[in-house]
């Protein structure tokens, strides 16, 4: 006969916390968990978010400008991280995608390399 508790063979999942933010450029009220169940700190419809964490010191930042979603990097994973830079004092910072983001915006971002060169590109056709 079991003396313990009875509830010990059961798994117990705390539900992620779902607080909301309002987008700081085009204002959506936005959800912290994106629908795989990951925490979202960026806007799923224009991709921007909130200078809120400051890297270089690792705590809260003081700065909470807007923070400009600029490119996008692909990890040797395969998955995708957007990169934002601050509008008011140009800190970096790079966030894994949610599966309801804007894949318009992200596909521009992703070609904007490809579509603007540094270079001319009659330059292939010398060769």
């Amino acid at each position: 006969m079991s003396t313990g508790n009875p509830n010990s063979g059961k798994q117990h999942t705390v539900p992620p916390r779902t607080d909301t933010f309002d987008c700081v450029r085009c204002g959506l009220t936005v959800t912290t968990v994106d629908p795989a169940g990951g925490r979202r700190n960026h806007c799923p419809s224009c991709l921007h978010s909130r200078h809120v964490l400051d890297r270089v010191e690792g705590g809260p930042s003081e700065c909470m400008a807007r923070m400009s979603p600029i490119s996008i990097a692909v990890l040797r994973s395969g998955d995708w991280m957007i990169v934002h830079r601050c509008i008011r004092c140009d800190e970096l910072t790079s966030n894994t995608i949610a599966p309801d983001d804007n894949q318009l915006i992200l596909i521009r971002m992703a070609v904007r390399p490809l579509a603007q060169p540094p270079f001319p590109l009659e330059v292939f056709g010398e060769w």
